[in-house]
Formats: C-alpha cells, sequence, structure tokens
C-alpha cells in the first residue's frame, strides 16, 4: 500500500461534489467521525494514514457549510426534520462500511464513495424542504423555527404573507349549532402562537368579544336570526403583528321541518296500524316457519333433495308397471278372445233350447 495511499486519498477527496448540507451542525455525526478516529482506524489503517484520512473527512463534512445562497437550490438553513433525515442517512451508511470489517485502501475508498453519495441525497433532502415545508403558510404570518448552516445555530424565521385569509360563508338552521373553524394546516407548526379571538361585527364596523383562548373553534348552540351576521377570527401571535384573520359570515336558516315517523321496535299492545291489516286469507296455525323469516337455503336445499327422491320413486314404479304390461299383454289378449268366444257360444246353445220348447207348446 506504501506511498500510493497519499496520493490516493487526495484523488478521492478532490472528486467530491460541491457541498451542500450542514449536517455537522448534529452532535451525532460529529461523535460518530471521533469514534472513527479514535476506535475504528487504529486496526484498520496504518498509523502514518490516519491524521491524512481523517482531515479530509471532516473537511468533507464541514464543506456542508460552505454553500453559495441560492433561491431554487440552498437558502443556507434547515428545519430539523431535514437534519435528522440526512444525518440518520449519513450515520448509517457509516456503520455499515465499520461493520464491514472493511481496512486499508479499500476502507478509504469506501469513506469517501458514501461521503460523496450521502451530500447527492441531502440535495434531494433540501430540495424537498424548500418545496413543500419551507414558510409552507399561503396566508398570514407563520414563525418557523430554522437552523443556520452557517453556525449551527437556531432560530425563528417569520414567514410574512397577507394577514387576510379570506372570508367563509356559513349557513345554519334555527334551534341548530354553530361551529366556525379558524384553523390553517399550518398553526399545529408555527412557533410563538398565543391565543384565537373571535368577535362579532356589527353593520357600523364596530366589533364585540365573543371568546378568547386556545381552541380554534367557536360554537354557538340552538342558534336564532338573531345569531346572523359577520364575525372575524384572529390568531395571536407573541410579536406585534396577528398570525391570520378569518372573516365568517353566518346566514341563519328557517327551521327544518322533520317529520316524526313512529319506531317499530315500540310495543303498541296488541294494536294494529292500518297499513299493517292483513286482507288475505288468515295463515294456518300449523306452519313451522313463520312467514316472516324467509327459509333459508339449508331448508331450500333439503326440500329439493326430497322433491327429487319422490320423483325418482314415481318414475321407478311407472317404469316397472310398464315392463310388466309390455311381458304380460300376450297372454291377456288370449284370455278376452277366449271369454268371448265361450260367452257366444252359450248363447247359441240357450237360443236353441228356447226354440224347441216354445214348438213342444204349440203341439
Amino acid at each position: 500500500m506504501g506511498p500510493r495511499l497519499p496520493l490516493l486519498v487526495v484523488a478521492l477527496a478532490g472528486c467530491l461534489l460541491p457541498a451542500r448540507g450542514c449536517v455537522q451542525c448534529d452532535v451525532k455525526v460529529m461523535e460518530a467521525l471521533d469514534s472513527l478516529e479514535k476506535d475504528y482506524l487504529p486496526g484498520h489503517l496504518e498509523a502514518e494514514h490516519h491524521e491524512n484520512v481523517m482531515q479530509r473527512v471532516k473537511q468533507a463534512v464541514q464543506d456542508f457549510k460552505e454553500l453559495p445562497f441560492d433561491e431554487d437550490a440552498f437558502l443556507g438553513v434547515v428545519d430539523e426534520s431535514t437534519l435528522e433525515k440526512a444525518s440518520w442517512s449519513l450515520l448509517k451508511d457509516l456503520k455499515r462500511i465499520t461493520d464491514s470489517d472493511v481496512k486499508g485502501e479499500l476502507l478509504v475508498k469506501e469513506l469517501f464513495w458514501m461521503l460523496s453519495l450521502q451530500k447527492e441525497i441531502f440535495v434531494k433532502y433540501v430540495a424537498e424542504f424548500q418545496k413543500e415545508a419551507f414558510c409552507p403558510n399561503k396566508c398570514g404570518m407563520m414563525l418557523q423555527s430554522l437552523i443556520w448552516c452557517s453556525n449551527c445555530k437556531k432560530q425563528i424565521h417569520a414567514c410574512r404573507k397577507s394577514r387576510d385569509c379570506g372570508e367563509r360563508e356559513v349557513k345554519v338552521h334555527e334551534m341548530e349549532d354553530m361551529i366556525l373553524d379558524c384553523e390553517l394546516n399550518w398553526h399545529h407548526a408555527s412557533e410563538g402562537l398565543t391565543d384565537y379571538s373571535f368577535f362579532r361585527v356589527w353593520k357600523n364596523k364596530s366589533e364585540t368579544l365573543v371568546s378568547k383562548g386556545k381552541q380554534p373553534t367557536l360554537t354557538k348552540t340552538m342558534v336564532d336570526s338573531n345569531d346572523a351576521g359577520t364575525y372575524r377570527c384572529q390568531l395571536d401571535t407573541v410579536q406585534s403583528s396577528p398570525a391570520t384573520i378569518i372573516h365568517f359570515h353566518v346566514s341563519v336558516l328557517p327551521k327544518r321541518i322533520v317529520e316524526e315517523v313512529p319506531s317499530s321496535d315500540i310495543p303498541n299492545d296488541g294494536e294494529v296500524a292500518p297499513d299493517e291489516v292483513n286482507w288475505g286469507p288468515t295463515p294456518s296455525t300449523t306452519t313451522f316457519e313463520s312467514p316472516s323469516q324467509p327459509p333459508t337455503t339449508e331448508n331450500m336445499l333439503k326440500g329439493r333433495l326430497v322433491g327429487m327422491m319422490i320423483w325418482g320413486f314415481v318414475v321407478l314404479l311407472a317404469g316397472i308397471a310398464t315392463v310388466t304390461l309390455y311381458y304380460r299383454s300376450g297372454k291377456v289378449v288370449e284370455s278376452i278372445k277366449s271369454w268371448f268366444g265361450n260367452g257366444h257360444a252359450a248363447d247359441e246353445d240357450s237360443s236353441d233350447t228356447e226354440k224347441e220348447a216354445i214348438k213342444s207348446r204349440r203341439e
């Protein structure tokens, strides 16, 4: 490894991307770098290269604050959430290297390659922060807690926009509850907020304080026509200017007409409603199942099976009878012919006897 290692360290350090972050502001990152120098390098890198390697590593980390200010790229500030994500990503990769027990030149390559990738990851996190989380309020004044990468100090930044957050139209019926909601989605992330104040605004532009407190809603139960009008909500801050102002225009509509429908669950002492009278024949008392309860699938299948068995038995009997008649048809025909022949002969004998008797009487 010898003399080639210092040249390798310098070459890799020069290939690092321009710094875009401030992870050196996280104490856990600096503690991990100290552990790398004191605990890991002594057993995995020759002693004469320790100082040079650690100097390059710390410089790469410190470059996170050497950034040009650009509204589209980097403003020099981040929030705690962005810093935590970037720090966790860097610490995870550093632990992966130390757990792999890599040594020598391969260790140096892994360290600087990891730092190069982590800077790219931090660029992505910063872009997401500036697009979505930096001053997210569309109106009003938000007090956002940010970290300045130049000195790692946390300070409050005022995101100032129009204090007027618009008007809301609210319609409510008489004898119902009126609810005015003054909370916006960024209120929970803002610093220095105090109380919500609700005012009744009269026609002469004068105002009357209705309520004040931490709750962002105003609730008025069982309103009437006197509650119609304009209301103003103001969210106060520790500074002289309010955070947001919202106007509500309340219209009170006539009372709802609700038709009362008697519940079928209430017993009526045996009385039957006119629409429940059964004008058809009285159902038989011998039924085994209530007419109001539809037959189950199991009972339907059992009924169909019994019916099929009965029809099968009838068809079997009909077949047996048909076969029997078919084989006995010859004998039946012969019996009929024989019966008719004997009867005709008997009639002829009876006729001859009667003729002889009549002839003898005449003589």
